[in-house]
């Protein structure tokens, strides 16, 4: 995991506007999120099991995450690689194959190396740079 140096940190914003601006530049919320806590996300790169992504936290200072007027504030960004774990499940599940839900696995390493940190912080920073640029930020 690389953090980035941004001035995202510490940001405050209303969560309906910050989906619709961060949509627009590929960012989606995470699925692993609750009322009170998530982050954003988006693939800088991806090639095979191996993707190397930009990840936005946040906690909700004020209302629920699912709510327009939810307020968030944003904790330090950072790059993190996972390795997909692309061979067969040794676990399969004959109930879960019938029905269809055993086409995810974990990955193989939610945190793996990265190589070339100082290019992918630097394309983290620059990404994050522009939607500081485009993102009107509470001063609460």
């Amino acid at each position: 995991m690389i953090k980035l140096d941004t001035e995202l940190e510490g940001k405050r914003a209303l969560y309906g506007e910050v989906c619709r601006l961060f949509g627009d530049h590929g960012l989606v919320i995470g699925g692993n999120w609750d009322f009170d806590q998530g982050m954003f996300d988006t693939t800088l790169y991806s090639d095979g099991g191996e993707s190397i992504y930009l990840r936005l936290p946040f906690d909700v200072e004020s209302g629920m995450l699912d709510e327009e007027d939810a307020l968030l504030v944003f904790k330090t960004p950072f790059v993190i690689k996972h390795i997909a774990n692309i061979g067969l499940d040794d676990e399969e599940s004959p109930a879960l194959a019938t029905t269809g839900l055993d086409q995810f696995q974990s990955p193989e390493d939610k945190d793996a190396p990265i190589h070339q940190k100082t290019n992918w912080a630097v394309e983290g920073e620059q990404k994050v740079a522009a939607l500081m640029d485009d993102m009107q930020f509470s001063q609460l």
